[in-house]
């Protein structure tokens, strides 16, 4: 199993276009009215120059023209303002049909994703990357993107009034322009790109983080741990923080200077002026090109400003709608759509071989068969494979090599929801829903009060229920209603035996288990166990010391194989093993008994 790694070298935009549906002709529309707004804008300042000629002209003052002038700078203000308006309005509709489009994809395609997928992104990075692909998309189509085609024009009317005018206030005024400019082109380099990537990964793993850590803040907590304690979020804190300080060091000189300079142009336009009326200049057409030109020059100026900011955005942008692509760029599961029925019910694993990467073998020439109604465990040390074999049997992953067969088929050639209607799964992280126990356990199935009674007495789960004011109407997480580790993996319990599915694969099911909780999960599972093809893992010997046959693993092989009986008279690694947990158990009696 191994992710797609493709290099897409499309465009933003055309990477944005399957999600923008009817409204794709939104975009140019908003790009026209911007252009038309960035024309309308500049004229003002057109009829207020015409305004102070009037005022400063040695002919005298015609009030008729001053009061024609005024009200055609009231009449382009207005109207640049409502089709400035009118574009914002139409980008804005497009950057909402992208938002829904990114997240209802995203969203669709992660419930069809198979279940390896879960294991490998965390349900906070997920959400993360999702929201943000959608987020800075809209923000960047609504906002940044109406600009740029008046970042393209408006410089282009400023060039053409800066040397109509006068040239030589037209030079003076565009020496802190350019000034500027080199200040922001020596912001926008590949180095920054890099930060900002940094930064963005950065910022990605901190929620997540935050995410985990917050659900364990009841853990946490209880041990009066503080957030050092959970070591992974705190690493993610200091590096998110040290990014940031570095990106800030790299940028505050040269955006320091920059704001020196896009603030002076007064400073550049006076000993100009003063110099073209020193040689013979008239005064009043000076004044009047003075005032154009320091009321336009910072026009520019903020226009470069803008172009600083949609570049930024661009990119965190583009960056963002590619993390998400890359996330669901998954190898998916084909299934053949043969619905089947599984009759045999019976495991069988021949010659498999598996890794994660593609490279490095997990897994190795795996074989044995669990007949119908009986159980499996798997033993072994950490990253021995016992999880990944659990995995597979309920295909989160295709295998490299060799088959795993359900009822003497290929699992390949079952079609999903009859593969996973057949399967029930007890994991060491029981996750529940912040919605009634009710549904907790019954999953969105009509089942009768007869059955929901009957599963919470075999799951051992009834004494949970009758201990809450509500019953199986109690919500969970809200009003302080939680359950611990033990309780939990009894309510997953009960929803196996709703499903009542002829295979189980049980993970780790008391890792978190109290000794009162672990003796009702292990009599729970006694129960569940009959009659089904059963998978179990624990590193609690004892509980898999009645199952029917014993796999023991070791980096990624199995070494042993057997009944509890015949491994103890092998012995090998599962005695070794049986004898080290009987000795950590009688060192707890002895160690309680002083």
């Amino acid at each position: 199993m191994k992710t797609k790694e493709k290099v897409k070298k499309e465009s933003f935009f055309k990477k944005i276009a399957p999600y923008m549906g009817n409204k794709r002709m939104y975009l140019p529309i908003a790009a026209i009215l911007s252009v038309l707004s960035a024309f309308l804008r500049i004229l003002p300042f057109y009829f207020i120059w015409k305004i102070s000629n009037e005022l400063f002209s040695s002919n005298g003052i015609s009030i008729e023209n001053v009061k024609h002038y005024a009200l055609m700078v009231f009449i382009t203000t207005v109207a640049g303002i409502f089709v400035y308006f009118a574009g914002m309005m139409i980008a804005h509709l497009a950057a909402f049909q992208v938002e829904v489009g990114i997240k209802k994809k995203g969203f669709e395609k992660v419930m069809n994703m198979p279940l390896g997928f879960f294991n490998i992104h965390s349900s906070g990075k997920i959400g993360k990357i999702i929201n943000d692909g959608a987020a800075e998309t809209h923000s960047f189509l609504a906002h940044q993107f109406p600009d740029i085609a008046s970042s393209i024009v408006t410089p282009l009317l400023i060039l053409i009034i800066f040397f109509y005018f006068d040239w030589r206030l037209g030079l003076a005024a565009m020496a802190p322009i350019i000034l500027s400019f080199i200040m922001i082109s020596r912001m926008m380099t590949e180095e920054g790109k890099k930060y900002l990537q940094k930064y963005m990964n950065a910022l990605e793993e901190m929620n997540s983080e935050a995410i985990e850590y917050v659900r364990a803040i009841p853990v946490v907590k209880t041990f009066g741990q503080s957030v050092k304690s959970f070591n992974r979020f705190y690493n993610s804190i200091l590096n998110y923080k040290k990014l940031v300080i570095a990106q800030n060091k790299l940028e505050e000189n040269r955006y320091s200077w920059y704001l020196v300079f896009v603030q002076s142009t007064a400073l550049f336009l006076i000993p100009v002026s003063i110099l073209i009326i020193n040689n013979n200049g008239n005064i009043g057409t000076v004044i009047s090109n003075f005032i154009l030109y320091i009321m336009v020059a910072p026009q520019l100026a903020l226009v470069m400003e803008k172009s600083m900011f949609f570049r930024f955005q661009y990119t965190a942008s583009n960056q963002a709608i590619d993390r998400f692509n890359n996330l669901l760029d998954y190898e998916k599961i084909n299934y053949m759509g043969n619905t089947v029925k599984i009759q045999g019910k019976e495991i069988e694993f021949r010659d498999v071989n598996f890794s994660y990467d593609g490279e490095l073998n997990v897994l190795e020439n795996i074989n044995f068969k669990v007949e119908k109604g009986e159980t499996l465990a798997l033993v072994g040390t950490s990253g021995s494979g016992k999880t990944t074999i659990a995995r597979l049997a309920a295909r989160f992953w295709d295998v490299d090599s060799g088959e795993i067969l359900i009822s003497g088929k290929n699992i390949k050639d079952y079609d999903k929801e009859v593969l996973m209607d057949n399967i029930s799964f007890v994991f060491q992280n029981t996750e529940l829903f912040k919605t009634t126990l009710r549904d907790n356990i019954c999953f969105g199935r009509e089942v009768s009060d007869e059955i929901l009674q009957n599963a919470l007495i075999r799951s051992r789960s009834k004494e949970i229920i009758e201990n809450l004011d509500e019953g199986l109407d109690t919500i969970i997480g809200t009003k302080g209603t939680y359950l611990s580790g033990g309780e939990k993996q009894r309510i997953s319990l009960a929803r196996a035996f709703i499903k009542d599915a002829p295979i189980v694969l049980l993970d780790e099911a008391t890792a978190f288990a109290d000794p009162e909780n672990e003796y009702l999960i292990q009599t729970a599972l006694k129960e569940l166990s009959k009659g089904r093809t059963t998978i179990i893992i624990a590193h609690r010997m004892t509980t898999v010391k009645d199952a029917d046959n014993i796999a023991v693993l070791d980096k990624g092989k199995i070494v042993e194989y057997g009944s509890h009986e015949l491994l103890m008279e092998k012995d090998g690694l599962y005695k070794k093993m049986w004898d080290e947990y009987q000795r950590a158990i009688d060192w707890n009696i002895k160690g309680a008994e002083r």
